[in-house]
C-alpha cells in the first residue's frame, strides 16, 4: 500500500476533499469518481435498439452503447426468439458510461425525452412486447432516481408514463449485425427512422426539450 508521504500535495489534497465530501447527494457527479473515472453501465429499453444505441452514443461522457436483450425467461436469446417468441426480453441496449463526466439521473432524464413513453404497446411504427420500453435498475439508489424522473415525465407530459421499472437482471448481446447499424448501414438506417416518425413523435411530444434532430 502506498504511504501518505508518498502522495503528492495534490494528492493529499484530492482525498481529503473527498472524504469531506463523501456521502453528498445531488447531480453532481461525486469526488470518488471524478478520481478513479470508473466505468459504469446502465441498461435501457427504448423500442428499437438502433435508435437508442445511435441516441446514447452521442452524449459526452458515454464511451458506448451495445445492443441486445433484458428481462427475459430465457439464456442467450436470438433475434427471432425475442421478435416472434415469447421470452419475455426487451430490445434494450447497455451504455457504458463514466459518472464523473455524466450521471445516471441524466442518462434517465435523457433516455425519456428521446422515446413515447406513453405508448404500452411498443414504440413507434414497432408495436409488440419486445418493443416497450423500461429502465432497468441495479441498485435502490437508481430505481430511486428513475422512480422520480418517471413522475417528472409525467407530471411534464400530462399523462401517466407507462415506462416501467424493473430490477436489473441478465443482459444478453444482440448478434454482431445488429451493433452499430446505425453506422454500418447509414441509408438504410435514415429510412427507417425517418419513416418510422420516431423523431416527429419525440418533437410532438417533448417540443424544445426533445433531442430530435430538426
Amino acid at each position: 500500500m502506498t504511504s501518505m508521504r508518498s502522495l503528492s500535495l495534490a494528492a493529499i489534497l484530492a482525498l481529503v476533499a473527498s472524504l469531506a465530501l463523501a456521502g453528498a447527494s445531488g447531480d453532481a457527479p461525486g469526488p470518488q469518481a471524478e478520481m478513479t473515472g470508473e466505468m459504469r453501465t446502465a441498461v435501457f429499453a427504448g423500442g428499437c435498439f438502433w435508435c437508442v444505441e445511435a441516441d446514447f452514443e452521442k452524449l459526452d461522457g458515454v464511451k458506448e452503447a451495445v445492443s441486445g436483450y433484458a428481462g427475459g425467461v430465457i439464456a442467450n436469446p436470438t433475434y427471432e426468439q425475442v421478435t416472434y417468441g415469447d421470452t419475455g426480453h426487451l430490445e434494450s441496449v447497455e451504455v457504458a458510461y463514466d459518472p464523473s463526466v455524466i450521471t445516471y439521473r441524466q442518462l434517465v432524464h435523457f433516455f425519456f425525452r428521446h422515446i413515447d413513453p406513453l405508448d404500452p404497446d411498443g414504440q413507434f411504427c414497432d408495436k409488440g412486447s419486445s418493443y416497450r420500453t423500461a429502465i432497468f435498475a441495479e441498485t435502490l439508489d437508481e430505481r430511486l432516481i428513475a422512480l422520480d424522473e418517471k413522475e417528472k415525465a409525467s407530471e411534464q407530459l400530462g399523462e401517466q408514463v407507462v415506462t416501467a421499472v424493473v430490477d436489473r437482471g441478465p443482459f444478453y448481446l444482440a448478434e454482431d449485425y445488429h451493433q452499430d447499424y446505425y453506422k454500418k448501414n447509414r441509408l438504410k438506417y435514415s429510412i427507417y427512422r425517418t419513416g418510422c416518425r420516431r423523431d416527429a413523435r419525440v418533437r410532438q411530444l417533448w417540443g424544445d426539450d426533445s433531442g430530435a434532430p430538426h
